[in-house]
């Protein structure tokens, strides 16, 4: 066998040995919760439905992208080795200019992976925007600088938060003093969210995904509650000085539990809902439509 030949094997050999070795990786790491969960912060399983579809997309759209790039990384390294300078040559290879069937090949591509993203981008955009009909609980979140209100509609109890202060020392014993907002478990949930004086952001990173709040209108999130859990919050838009310290706690109770702190609200007397009149924008639209379902301001349907 010739020198070219040994080497030609030992380049194929090592090339293998590298797939192989890359593969076993992809399939020891692949045992872990966290990588079966594309390392979002979901915990052992989604908290509500809305973050299982996002996370179904999530991880499509990586598992596509992963495709396509060892596909590219195994046709750079191929040329690299099937196409190197060999000994005694001189002079530039062969070149090839206006290969039809490869640029058809690179046009058709491509097209097929942007349609395939947005097919699956606009079915989980479907299942996550639509409003439920009649959902088991309403609650209204209004951000504030820099804090957050929690409006129970079907109770008609309250909870009105104050700012967190963190601790500069990094001692521990804030987070129990966060507001903490209160879901029922297995419950269609609608969350209505505004804002009383700048544009906040409403985002539990578990729930994967994030609602605006912007004055004058009102968003809505539809989530379904699939278990129980204590998940951390805070505004995601930035709001202001003390922005690093609008942060909320919510807890994802029983039926039970849920209710017995619906009383508790009740039994500190505070009973209604904090309206529009608490708003720093209040006078801005005076004659807009303030609807009972929608007591903080007007949402994009009542404008259309």
């Amino acid at each position: 066998m010739s020198s070219h030949s040994r080497t030609d094997s030992r380049s194929t050999r090592a090339l293998k040995l590298s797939g192989l070795g890359a593969v076993a990786v992809l399939a020891l790491t692949g045992c872990t919760q966290e990588v079966r969960n594309g390392w979002m912060p979901i915990g052992d399983s989604a908290p509500t439905d809305n973050a299982q579809s996002i996370l179904n997309l999530w991880i499509g759209s990586w598992v596509a992208a992963l495709a396509v790039g060892l596909v590219a990384w195994g046709l750079m390294l191929w040329c690299m080795i099937a196409y190197r300078r060999r000994k005694n040559e001189v002079g530039y290879p062969r070149q090839v200019a206006y290969h039809l069937p490869l640029e058809i090949f690179y046009t058709i591509v491509p097209i097929a992976l942007i349609v395939s993203l947005f097919f699956y981008s606009e079915r989980a955009l479907a299942q996550i925007i639509p409003r439920y009909d009649n959902p088991d609980t309403t609650i209204q979140i209004v951000g504030k600088q820099w804090a957050w209100d929690f409006n129970y509609v079907d109770d008609d109890v309250y909870y009105s938060g104050t700012q967190a202060h963190l601790n500069t020392d990094g001692s521990e014993g804030v987070e129990e003093t966060l507001p903490t907002l209160y879901l029922p478990v297995d419950s269609d949930i609608e969350i209505e969210v505004a804002s009383r004086d700048v544009i906040h952001s409403f985002w539990v990173p578990a729930f994967l995904e994030k609602i605006d709040m912007i004055p004058n209108r009102t968003n809505y999130m539809s989530i379904h509650t699939e278990r129980e859990g204590t998940f951390q919050g805070k505004c995601a838009e930035l709001c202001g000085e003390y922005h690093s310290e609008m942060l909320f706690n919510v807890e994802v109770v029983s039926q039970e539990e849920y209710d017995n702190q619906m009383q508790q609200l009740r039994d500190q007397g505070n009973t209604g809902q904090l309206g529009l009149e608490y708003g720093r924008n209040v006078n801005l639209d005076e004659s807009g439509p303030i609807q009972r379902d929608n007591p903080i301001g007007s949402s994009y349907d009542d404008e259309n």
